[in-house]
């Protein structure tokens, strides 16, 4: 009788797991001071003043700036745009995108670094942090600390303050769409529903954005970051680590000569690291996730003051001036350089043209719309008539008079008007007018006539348009 068969267990082989996406390392960033970081306190003192300050300036008795989207004017000061000046808005855009270019060309991502909103509320938003809860180290221990009333107590007067700020943001927001001081009037019981759904959708992006996601916003969602390196080029100023001068890099005590240790001047200290609000290391070259905010430069210069070195391990630089060892002035040399130059002389001549558009931008504004009706008709024996719909706007804030005329044929006349249209400040209004003419005037057909219409007190402000006039066969 055959043995039975052995049976053989079979162990499966252990499988790595790879994560497809990185889970997010917390980063907190050490203050710094330092000129840039000077620079990046004084924009945003600058922004935030605008921002929150100017719904609440006036100008001839109404708020100075005002998208009102209800009664489709924008308020800009003595400006009122109308949704015919929407050339003016593409113009702009045009203008912010030539800048973009300009100022990436010259020294990369310097908006992001500076005036980025995200990175200006973000900024806010961890100067509460770091006051309520402390600097890095502080916050790290805070973070590995157990459950207790000190940190609950920490962390909500934290949120607290981040919710405060976020809220006045969404209020300021709609206020430029909203008149601010009705708005204000109306809080928090009286508001609409959308008033209220929109403080509290940008209250909430705020918060979100700067006190949760942070540099993940700067690194994922900002499409920024992926087209940036189209716009550089060998010559555009980036913040680099001078490698050459740098490595090789280790500690040192302050009177060790590097030289003689066979050491770069980079001590390793890693403060570039723990002040960079995305966490990267720019030891290991540039990275899309750098926002050009300098913070490293600031740092790191502080480390070598410390060690008796020369500042500018880390600084602005080109990837031509690293490889070139070139001095300082070589580089301001080269950003005038072609492609600087040619979107500069786009930004000037755009610009230019924007601001004359603007100041020579005629406030009245006239449709002419035939009566379907009636296209021609025989008012009286040998006289023909012909019915017209002007719409007249008077975008200015003054009231005006408009009289009315009609040319282009011998013995044309505009009849059955009393005076001049008067419109007040802002108004529009269709102004039904008959035009006759003698019947042997001009040949039967279509004839090409003109509408002046022109302001009795200011004789400059006038518009002519054209239309037909026709005599039936």
């Amino acid at each position: 009788m055959n043995a039975p068969d052995k049976v053989i267990p079979i162990v499966a082989a252990p499988v790595d797991e790879v994560s497809l996406y990185e889970i997010r390392r917390k980063i907190h960033p050490r203050s710094v001071a330092g000129r840039f970081a000077t620079w990046r306190w004084a924009l945003v003192a600058i922004t935030q003043l605008v921002f929150y300050g100017l719904p609440w300036l006036t100008w001839n008795g109404r708020q100075a700036v005002l998208f009102d989207l209800a009664a489709r004017k924008f308020y800009v000061f003595g400006l009122v745009l109308w949704p015919q000046d929407v050339i003016y808005l593409a113009v702009l855009l045009v203008i912010a995108a030539i800048s973009l270019f300009l100022f990436t060309a010259v020294a990369g991502r310097v908006w992001c670094g500076y005036a980025c909103p995200q990175t200006v509320y973000t900024s806010i938003f961890m100067w509460i942090e770091r006051h309520i809860e402390g600097d890095r180290t502080a916050r790290l221990k805070l973070d590995a600390a157990p459950a207790s009333p000190a940190k609950a107590a920490k962390r909500l007067a934290k949120h607290a303050a981040w919710i405060a700020i976020a809220l006045w943001t969404g209020f300021t927001f709609v206020g430029y769409f909203t008149a601010i001081r009705g708005l204000a009037a109306r809080v928090p019981f009286a508001l609409g529903g959308w008033e209220t759904f929109w403080v509290l959708f940008y209250g909430l992006a705020t918060y979100g954005n700067a006190g949760w996601m942070r540099e993940q916003v700067c690194k994922y969602m900002c499409p920024y970051a992926r087209f940036q390196s189209v716009m550089f080029d060998k010559d555009t100023l980036i913040v680099a680590y001078d490698s050459g001068r740098g490595e090789p890099r280790g500690s040192r005590g302050r009177k060790v000569d590097p030289s003689a240790a066979g050491l770069g001047h980079c001590v390793d200290c890693e403060i570039c690291v723990q002040v960079c609000p995305t966490g990267i290391d720019i030891r290991d070259g540039l990275q899309y996730e750098c926002i050009g905010c300098a913070a490293c430069i600031d740092g790191c210069d502080q480390v070598m003051d410390k060690m008796g070195y020369a500042r500018g391990l880390i600084r602005y630089a080109s990837e031509r001036s690293l490889g070139a060892g070139l001095d300082s002035r070589a580089v301001a040399a080269r950003i005038l350089r072609p492609r600087t130059l040619v979107y500069a002389s786009i930004l000037v001549v755009v610009s230019l043209a924007l601001a004359g558009s603007i100041a020579l931008r005629n406030p009245l504004k006239v449709d002419v719309l035939r009566d379907r009706g009636a296209l021609a008709r025989e008012a009286s024996p040998g006289i023909v008539e012909n019915v017209y719909r002007l719409q007249i706007m008077n975008t200015d804030e003054t009231a005006r008079r408009y009289a009315i005329d009609a040319t282009g044929l011998p013995g044309l006349a505009v009849v059955g008007m009393t005076g001049p249209v008067a419109l007040d400040a802002l108004e529009t209004r269709t102004v039904a007018l008959r035009v006759q003419l003698p019947a042997d005037a001009a040949a039967p057909g279509a004839h090409k006539i003109e509408f002046d219409v022109r302001s009795v007190d200011s004789p400059a402000v006038a518009r002519s348009e054209r239309s037909t006039f026709i005599l039936p066969r």
